[in-house]
């Protein structure tokens, strides 16, 4: 590839990036502004694991409180830390569901999920391996 220079990124400077952006979200139903942070890798495979139900070829997505549960991952406060916890997902469920929507679509925005991603995972629920396959 001509023209282009690239840094080959060491194992330091992979883990001392600072990767996970946020953004403030204006909503007006609740008073003001909202920042919301992006999910680590960590985080979102524990989002995708909390919509995940059963197991082997019984898997399903369930979208129950998924905005709830994505908007409490990801709002924090001005030093980072996150505002709301599990025991906040009702509550949250029960805000104006265009408010959420929008706080939501930051939220997954900044995370790497879309539509199209949860779709993906929908998918990959039929072409994953059974639990009981056997195998170990």
């Amino acid at each position: 590839m001509a023209g282009k220079a690239t840094t080959l990124l060491t194992r330091d400077a992979i883990l001392a990036a600072v990767d996970i952006q946020s953004e403030d979200v204006p909503v007006p139903e609740w008073g003001g502004t909202v920042r919301i942070r992006g999910l680590s890798g960590t985080e979102r495979d524990q989002y995708e694991a909390w919509i995940i139900q059963g197991k082997g070829k019984n898997r399903d997505v369930n979208l129950r409180q998924s905005r709830a549960k994505l908007v409490m991952m990801c709002a924090v406060d001005a030093d980072g830390k996150r505002l709301f916890d599990e025991a906040d997902i009702i509550r949250l469920g029960a805000k104006s569901a265009l408010a959420m929507q929008r706080v939501f679509d930051k939220a997954a925005a900044l995370s790497g999920l879309d539509e199209d991603t949860l779709e993906q995972i929908q998918d990959n629920l039929g072409n994953a391996p059974s639990d009981d396959s056997g195998s170990a």
